[in-house]
C-alpha cells in the first residue's frame, strides 16, 4: 500500500523538506515538499534520489567482526563485546591519547552525529580528536573564534535582503550552499540579479556560479587573502570605512589600518593576476552598495592563508558596516542554540592549547589536523604513546585526507579500530569491527548545526519515514552503546547516556542566572520533558532552553517538541535580525579585528607578493549529484558531468599534447594518478581542476557501483606537509602538480609551465 511520509533532506546543507513515497516499506519516490517553510519545495537531484541512496544494496544489513583476519557477519551483542574488549586494553595500557577518534562530514547530518560524539569525546578524555573540519572550515571556525570569541559563531549573507554580493571561493550552484544554509541558492542567486542586485565571483574556474554572476575574477589560486587585503586597504585608503552603529562594539581599527598599509592593490595585483584598478572598484562597489555582504567558502579555506581569508572576509563586512545588518552578513538564532546570555566580557578563543605528538600542529577547537593522523598512528617519539586504537564514525580518511596511500598502511598496523559506516568502504575496511546505521528514511532528522547557519530562522523536525527493519538498530543507539562500551561501561542501559546528559545540562542550566529555569528543581524539569525516546527528550530540552523555548512553563507560548511535533512542515522564526553584541565571547566584550594571531600571520602574506607558480597549480570541484566520497555508489547520481575528469586550458593542453578525453598522469608531492583529460576554458590557464572524494579502487570494499568507475583520488597528489598554519587546515588548492598524457615514452618529463 502506498502512503507519503515527510523527511529533511540529509544529503547536503540546504536541509531541504521532502515528501517521501513509500510502498510496503520501501521509499519508491522523493519531491520537494511545497509547504516546507524553509526550502518550499525546491529539491535537487541528490534530494530526488532520496530512494536511491536510502535502498542502496551495498549498504551493510549487520555488524561484521574481525575473526582470524576476516571481518563476518555478527550480532550487535557479539560487535559491542568485540568493541570493549578491543578498546579499553588500549585505554588501560596506554592512557586515552592512544585512542584516536575520526569524525567525518555525514555525522552533521543526522541526529545522532550530532547529539553522541562530543559524549564519546569527553568520555574517552582523548586529545586525539581529527575531524573533516580540517580539510574543509578550519579556518572559518579559527577566524571567528578570534574575531568574536566563539569559534561557531559565523556570520551568514542575508541573501534575499542583499543588494550586493561577492563571492570567493564558493560555487553555491553546486555545492547547494555551504557553511551558509540556504534551500535553492541558485534561486536566491536568480532572485538578487532580478532584483537589480550585484553579484561578483572570485575563483580561477569559470564555474556555473560564475557564469550567472555580474563580474567573474579568474584569480590565481591562493592569493585569496592577498585580493581581500587589498580590498580592505582601499577602504581605508579612500575614506570609505563606515562600521556605521557596530562602531561601538569594535577594537583595534586603527591597528588594523596599519597592518593593511602596504598591502595596495598595486602591490598584490601581479600575485593575483587581477589588475590593481579592478580591485579598487571591487572595495568602491562594497562602500557604495545599499548593502552588501561577502562569502568566502571552500576554495578560500583550503589554501595557505585560509585562516587570514577567512577573516578578511568579515573584516570586510565590518568596515563597510555590513556586518549584523539586514542585507548583510548576520549571525543566526537557532531554535536548539543555547538562552542568549547578557552582553558582556566572555572566555576568549585560545588556539594552541595542545599540540600534536610528531609534527607539533597546534590544536584548533580541540581538534588536530587530519593530515597529521597518519603520521600520529605510524611514528614513534618520545612525546607519548602512538595512537593504537581508532574509532571512525561516518569517515572515510583514506579517500579525503592527503596521502591515503600512507594512511591506509597506518590503518593496517592499529592494534584496534571500530568504524560506524554503512559501507565497507575504503577505510572502513580496516575496522575490525564495523557498525551499519539503518538508511536515512528509518532515522529521525532534525539539524542543529545547519539551523545555526541558516539564512532565515525556522525550525522543523521528521520522526523515521519508515520503521526500523528487523534486525537493524537506531543509529542513536548505535553510537550510545559505542560510549558504553568505550568508556568502561558495556552492558548497561543505553537510555542512561541520554538520561546522564539531561540531568547534568538541567543541572547546570538551573545554576545559571540568565537561565529561564534559574533555581528550579532539575529532577521536576526532567519529568516535565516529553518524547518516544532519549534522542527526542533531549531535543525537547534544547528547544525548552533555547531562545524560542517555553523555558518549562515560563513562556507558555514558547517552543517545546509537541509544539513542533503539531508543525510537520517546520515553524518559521522569522528573517535573520542584528543580535551585536550578545553573540561575542571575546575577553574584550568586542569584536577584535587585529587579534594577535592574526598580526602575527601577515608577514607570512606579505612574503607571498614575491610567489609565483613555477608550473601548473591544482584546484578542486563540486559536482551538484555528489558530496564528498558519499554518493559514488549510487547510479543515479553519476555519470553525465559528475564524472572524475582532469579540467585543463587548451593553451596548456596544446602546450603538453594532451587530448581532450585521453588519460593524463598527474604528479604532486604525495604521489601521482590518471584521469582522463577534459579541455576546456572554463579553467584559466595555469591551473588544472580534478573533483574530490573519487579513488575507489583499494581491495576489500563492498562498493560495485563506485568501484567500477573508481576515479582517481584527488587527495594522493598531496603528501600533507601543507597546512595553514593557524587552523591545521590541510592546503588542498593551488598546490603544484605536473600532467604528462600517459602515452608518453617512459622516462620523458612531466608537463609543467615555465
Amino acid at each position: 500500500m502506498s502512503r507519503t511520509a515527510l523527511r529533511i533532506c540529509p544529503l547536503c546543507e540546504a536541509t531541504c523538506g521532502l515528501t517521501l513515497t513509500i510502498d510496503d516499506g520501501r521509499v519508491t519516490g522523493a519531491r520537494g515538499d511545497r509547504d516546507d517553510v524553509f526550502s518550499k519545495g525546491f529539491v535537487c537531484p541528490k534530494g530526488a534520489a532520496f530512494g536511491a541512496v536510502d535502498s542502496d544494496p551495498d549498504r551493510l544489513r549487520t555488524p561484521l567482526v574481525r575473526v582470524d583476519g576476516e571481518l563476518r557477519e555478527a550480532t550487535w551483542a557479539e560487535a559491542f563485546d568485540a568493541v570493549a574488549a578491543g578498546i579499553r586494553p588500549v585505554v588501560e595500557r596506554h592512557g586515552p591519547h592512544a585512542v584516536g577518534i575520526v569524525l567525518g562530514n555525514p555525522n552533521v547530518h543526522t541526529m545522532a552525529g550530532a547529539l553522541y560524539p562530543p559524549v564519546l569525546i569527553a568520555g574517552l578524555g582523548t586529545r586525539s580528536l581529527f575531524t573533516a573540519s580540517t580539510v574543509d572550515q578550519m579556518p572559518k571556525h579559527v577566524s571567528s573564534g578570534l574575531l568574536f570569541g566563539d569559534a561557531n559563531a559565523i556570520p551568514v549573507p542575508d541573501l534575499d535582503r542583499t543588494d550586493h554580493l561577492l563571492l570567493i571561493g564558493a560555487n553555491p550552484l553546486e555545492s547547494n550552499g555551504s557553511l551558509c544554509t540556504a534551500p535553492d541558492f541558485p534561486g536566491r542567486l536568480k532572485a538578487l540579479r532580478a532584483r537589480g542586485g550585484t553579484l561578483t565571483v572570485i575563483d580561477p574556474r569559470r564555474t556555473r556560479t560564475a557564469r550567472l554572476a555580474d563580474r567573474h575574477l579568474a584569480v590565481r589560486p591562493g592569493t585569496d587573502a592577498l585580493l581581500l587585503a587589498a580590498v580592505a586597504h582601499v577602504l581605508f585608503d579612500e575614506g570609505l570605512i563606515d562600521p556605521g552603529e557596530r562602531a561601538s562594539h569594535l577594537t583595534g581599527l586603527d591597528d588594523l589600518a596599519a597592518a593593511l598599509r602596504d598591502l595596495t592593490p598595486e602591490a598584490v595585483a601581479p600575485a593575483c593576476d587581477v589588475d590593481a584598478a579592478t580591485l579598487r572598484t571591487l572595495a568602491r562597489e562594497l562602500a557604495a552598495a545599499p548593502t552588501a555582504a561577502v562569502y568566502g567558502r571552500i576554495g578560500s579555506c583550503t589554501v595557505p592563508h585560509g585562516t587570514l581569508a577567512s577573516w578578511l572576509v568579515d573584516v570586510l563586512n565590518i568596515l563597510t558596516g555590513n556586518l549584523d545588518r539586514p542585507g548583510g552578513a548576520l549571525f543566526p538564532q537557532a531554535a536548539t542554540d543555547r538562552a542568549p546570555r547578557p552582553a558582556g566580557p566572555g572566555r576568549g578563543f585560545a588556539l594552541g592549547r595542545w599540540h600534536s605528538r610528531v609534527s607539533r600542529h597546534p590544536e584548533a577547537k580541540g581538534e588536530l589536523p587530519l593530515s597529521a593522523l597518519a603520521e600520529e598512528i605510524d611514528t614513534p617519539t618520545d612525546e607519548g604513546e602512538p595512537i593504537r586504537a581508532l574509532v571512525a564514525v561516518a569517515a572515510n580518511p583514506v579517500l579525503s585526507a592527503p596521502d591515503g596511500d600512507r594512511l591506509d598502511k597506518a590503518l593496517g598496523s592499529l592494534d584496534f579500530m571500530v568504524s560506524v559506516d554503512p559501507y565497507l568502504n575504503e577505510t572502513s575496511r580496516h575496522a575490525d569491527v564495523v557498525l551499519p546505521p539503518p538508511p536515512p528514511a528509518q532515522s529521525p532528522h532534525h539539524d542543529f548545526a545547519f539551523n545555526t547557519l541558516a539564512v532565515r530562522n525556522q525550525v522543523r523536525y521528521t520522526r523515521p519515514a519508515v520503521p526500523l527493519e528487523p534486525g537493524r538498530m537506531a543509529e542513536t543507539e548505535i553510537l550510545a552503546r559505542l560510549i558504553l562500551a568505550a568508556t568502561g561501561m558495556h552492558g548497561a542501559d543505553p537510555a542512561a547516556v541520554d538520561t546522564m546528559v539531561i540531568d547534568q545540562t538541567l543541572s547546570k542550566a538551573v545554576r545559571e542566572p540568565h537561565s529561564p529555569v534559574h533555581g528550579r528543581d532539575p529532577k521536576e524539569l526532567a519529568a516535565l520533558l516529553t518524547g518516544a525516546d532519549g534522542p527526542e527528550r533531549r531535543l525537547d530540552m534544547m528547544l525548552r532552553l533555547g531562545p524560542y523555548g517555553d523555558g518549562f512553563g515560563a513562556d507558555p507560548d514558547g517552543l517545546t517538541l509537541e509544539e513542533l511535533l503539531a508543525h510537520p512542515h517546520g515553524i518559521d522564526l522569522g528573517p535573520l535580525r542584528p543580535r551585536l553584541p550578545q553573540p561575542l565571547k571575546t575577553r574584550s566584550g568586542k569584536v577584535e579585528l587585529l587579534p594577535e594571531p592574526i598580526a602575527a600571520d601577515l608577514p607570512r602574506l606579505r612574503a607571498a607578493l614575491d610567489e609565483r607558480p613555477a608550473g601548473l597549480v591544482l584546484v578542486g570541484r563540486r559536482h551538484l549529484r555528489s558530496n564528498n566520497s558519499w554518493m559514488h555508489n549510487v547510479p543515479a547520481l553519476t555519470g553525465g558531468s559528475n564524472r572524475c575528469t582532469l579540467h585543463l586550458h587548451p593553451e596548456d593542453a596544446e602546450r603538453l599534447g594532451v587530448r581532450d578525453g585521453e588519460p593524463v598522469r598527474i604528479k604532486g608531492a604525495g604521489g601521482e594518478v590518471t584521469a582522463p583529460a577534459e579541455v576546456t576554458d572554463a579553467v584559466r590557464p595555469g591551473v588544472v581542476s580534478l573533483p574530490h572524494g573519487w579513488g575507489h579502487d583499494r581491495p576489500g570494499t563492498r562498493t560495485r557501483h563506485a568501484a567500477a568507475d573508481p576515479g582517481a583520488n584527488v587527495n594522493q597528489l598531496l603528501d600533507g606537509s601543507l597546512l595553514d598554519p593557524l587552523s591545521g587546515n590541510a592546503v588542498l588548492n593551488g598546490v603544484p602538480v605536473e600532467v604528462a598524457p600517459l602515452s608518453a615514452a617512459a622516462g620523458e618529463t612531466f608537463g609543467a609551465l615555465t
